[in-house]
C-alpha cells in the first residue's frame, strides 16, 4: 500500500480531531491544501486502504458532568448477541456497544456496553432499565465502574519525527 503525499497531508490534518465548525471538512481541506470534496474522498480512500479503521468522536464525559461511567459486560447466547446489541444501542445512555470473544474459563462475557451517568445510582438504575427493556433480566452480567480516567485522543498517523517537523 503506497500512500500519496495527499494521503499523508490528510492524515496529518485529522490527527488532532475535526474542528468544531459548520463545515469541518472544508476547514481540514484548508489546512491540508485540499478542497472539501477532496477531503471527503480522501478519507474514504484511507478507510478503504485500512489506514483509518474507524472515524468517531471522543467525548470527554467528565467535563460534561458525567462522573459515573461503567462498562457493563453480558454473557449472551451467541445467537442473540446482534439482536441484543441493537436493543442496547437504542438507548441514549449507552455510548458504546460491541461484541468481544469470551476468554473461558475465567471470562464468559461477550457483549460489552458503556453506560454513563452523573452518579453511580443513576448508572445502576439505567442498567436495570436496560435489562428489563431488552428482556434480559435473567442474563449474567457485571457492572464495572471506571476507577481511573485516562487521556483520550484520536489516532496518531505520523511517527514522532514527522510530527515534530510538521509542528515547526
Amino acid at each position: 500500500m503506497a500512500l500519496t503525499d495527499r494521503d499523508r497531508r490528510l492524515a496529518a490534518a485529522i490527527e488532532d480531531g475535526l474542528p468544531l465548525v459548520e463545515r469541518p471538512y472544508a476547514e481540514i481541506g484548508a489546512r491540508a491544501g485540499l478542497s472539501e470534496d477532496e477531503v471527503i474522498a480522501g478519507l474514504a480512500r484511507l478507510r478503504d486502504l485500512g489506514v483509518i479503521k474507524r472515524f468517531g468522536v471522543v467525548v470527554r464525559h467528565h467535563e460534561l458532568g458525567y462522573r459515573a461511567n461503567a462498562m457493563v459486560v453480558w454473557d449472551v447466547p451467541d445467537d442473540r448477541v446482534a439482536d441484543l446489541g441493537n436493543c442496547f444501542g437504542k438507548f441514549d445512555f449507552v455510548t458504546l456497544c460491541y461484541r468481544r470473544p469470551r476468554r473461558l474459563p475465567d471470562w464468559p462475557y461477550n457483549l460489552f456496553c458503556m453506560v454513563h451517568g452523573r452518579a453511580r445510582e443513576t448508572v445502576l438504575e439505567q442498567v436495570e432499565f436496560l435489562a428489563r427493556s431488552c428482556g434480559v433480566t435473567d442474563l449474567r452480567h457485571e457492572v464495572l465502574f471506571s476507577g481511573t480516567r485516562f487521556k483520550q485522543r484520536g489516532a496518531r498517523y505520523r511517527r514522532g519525527e514527522a510530527r515534530k517537523e510538521a509542528a515547526e
